[in-house]
């Protein structure tokens, strides 16, 4: 890993010959009647909107119907147009294939029935061309995207993405859009590593792809659904869980080389920010008020055990002095990322004058309150909180200033 950010070299933007920038395979089988259309429409596309030099690679998988004469008769009147033949079916075996064997610095793949639009095609690619990014996936769950398919297939898509969220920790949002692009160096390092050669072939080389420390964009879609998929979806399913748990199992053993390739592949840390600009504030403050709504809970909660038999200033005290050590105490490992003894007195005797303020703001709310009213137990409480979010803000600010400079 290099100690500064060094971005990955852009593409030629212009090629001394016409070599092809983007390689754009379709993978077939049985697809004779569907072809032709396809590989002239994105022929036409590429050629009117696409502003380098590309090829369209046909990988036909051992289709037994007229596809091959189809993709030769194409391959004939369409420059740059090609055919990779494969004794064998599977869609990530012709992807593997038809990309290991690819001139062209920056891959893709669509699906032959084009359901997706093809102006996101010029998005995809771009920042793999211009070296900002390493792979690129359409996504059709994006609040922008624009999609029109059967209530079945959007439950089964959504579900299997959360799958690979909490099964895998995948945090791209869309694994299984058949319209993705990635650049042919990074491409020649992950493929070896990707053992799937079916449909589980894309979620195999994504999730490799995120341990490494590569940078995946997403683009928003338009995609229609094909009613005339092949796709068995209840066998496509069982394969993908079985992907699931072998990847899962690589994972959890070690058996992938994840440090090597991140130290190969993945992105050098960026410069250190200026000592004005507060480091992880963002995440800092969401973790910070998950801790402080937790705390809240706990403290009416024990305020409304103790308010009986202590009354209100009392319950008070016991409440705030308890959910204030137990704060300081999760905010140290959870906000803030500090761990063992080190500084730990120190970080309390910060939590404990934030309680000192704490408890001067919400008894003072109290003693004001009582003084001017009898209030009810709601009224209580309602004074009680919006003293505790002002406390919590002081909080912050005190608990930050002692412990963000810390790793």
């Amino acid at each position: 890993m290099t100690d500064t950010y060094a971005p990955r070299a852009a593409v030629q933007a212009r090629p001394a010959a016409a070599s092809a920038v983007l390689d754009v395979v379709v993978p077939v089988y049985n697809e004779e009647a569907d072809l032709g259309p396809c590989v002239r429409r994105l022929h036409a596309h590429l050629t009117a909107h696409f502003p380098y030099p590309f090829r369209i690679t046909v990988a036909d998988n051992a289709s037994v119907d007229g596809t091959p004469a189809v993709a030769r008769a194409l391959a004939d009147e369409l420059p740059g147009v090609g055919v990779l033949r494969l004794d064998e079916k599977g869609r990530g075996r012709a992807l593997r294939a038809a990309w290991s064997a690819s001139p062209a610095p920056v891959l893709a793949y669509m699906d032959v029935d084009l359901s997706t639009d093809l102006a996101a095609l010029l998005p995809l690619v771009a920042p793999l061309i211009s070296g900002h990014s390493d792979l690129a996936i359409g996504t059709r769950l994006a609040r922008t995207s624009r999609v029109v398919r059967g209530t079945k297939r959007e439950v089964i898509s959504r579900g299997y993405n959360l799958l690979l969220r909490g099964a895998l920790a995948a945090r791209f949002s869309d694994a299984q859009c058949g319209f993705k692009a990635i650049r042919a160096d990074v491409a020649a390092e992950l493929l070896p590593l990707v053992r799937d050669t079916g449909w589980f072939f894309d979620t195999e080389l994504l999730v490799l792809a995120q341990r490494a420390g590569l940078r995946i964009h997403e683009v928003p879609v338009d995609w229609v659904d094909d009613p005339d998929s092949r796709v068995d979806i209840v066998a496509t399913a069982l394969a993908d869980l079985r992907g699931i748990g072998r990847l899962g199992r690589a994972l959890v053993t070690g058996a992938l080389p994840l440090a090597q390739l991140r130290a190969q592949l993945g992105r050098g840390p960026l410069p250190a920010p200026p000592a004005q600009v507060p480091i992880g504030l963002p995440r800092q403050l969401a973790r910070f008020a998950a801790v402080g709504v937790a705390s809240t809970l706990a403290y009416l909660l024990l305020f409304l055990l103790a308010r009986g038999p202590l009354g209100a200033q009392p319950a008070n005290l016991l409440a705030l002095l308890l959910t204030a050590v137990a704060n300081t105490t999760a905010n140290r490992r959870l906000t803030f990322g500090v761990t063992g003894r080190r500084h730990a007195a120190r970080h309390h005797l910060q939590g404990l004058l934030a309680f000192a303020l704490g408890l001067a703001v919400t008894s003072g709310s109290l003693a004001a309150l009582h003084a001017t009213t009898t209030p009810d137990r709601a009224l209580e409480l309602t004074v009680l909180v919006t003293a505790n979010l002002a406390a919590t803000a002081l909080r912050f600010l005190l608990l930050r200033l002692a412990m963000h400079h810390r790793p």
